[in-house]
């Protein structure tokens, strides 16, 4: 997968406030505040700063965390995953692996087939309903 470079102006020019901050930053959105939280809306998910795809509506769950959550990525290569020590946890950060975005965090407590949780900002999302499921 071609890797997407761009400055930080370029990205601050691209993307919203809090786009900018979860993407680029790793920030984190309030619980329930984001707008895919509770979508049910079939589509493609793709990441908000490259486009790439990230997740079908199919492999979302309802997590009760209030963040969308999937139990798996629509490519294995979609996603990449580097360890995240910030705020005294040891977690595992979900990147898009195109643009490098931070997109949330993956957790072992997922439902079947895989027993992931990919719990995701709605901010690094762009949910394309016109797009196969």
């Amino acid at each position: 997968m071609a890797k997407i470079e761009k400055t930080e102006s370029e990205w601050r020019a691209q993307l919203t406030p809090e786009q900018f901050e979860v993407l680029r930053r790793a920030g984190t959105e309030p619980a329930f505040s984001g707008r895919y939280h509770d979508a049910k809306q079939p589509g493609l998910y793709r990441c908000a700063g490259c486009d790439a795809a990230l997740f079908r509506s199919g492999a979302k769950f309802d997590s009760g965390t209030g963040w969308p959550s999937f139990w798996e990525p629509v490519a294995k290569d979609a996603v990449a995953e580097r360890s995240d020590h910030s705020h005294g946890m040891i977690r595992s950060e979900v990147i898009c692996a195109a643009c490098e975005g931070h997109l949330g965090h993956v957790f072992p407590d997922g439902p079947p087939p895989t027993g992931r949780r990919y719990c995701m900002n709605s901010a690094s999302l762009r949910l394309d309903t016109g797009a196969a499921e």
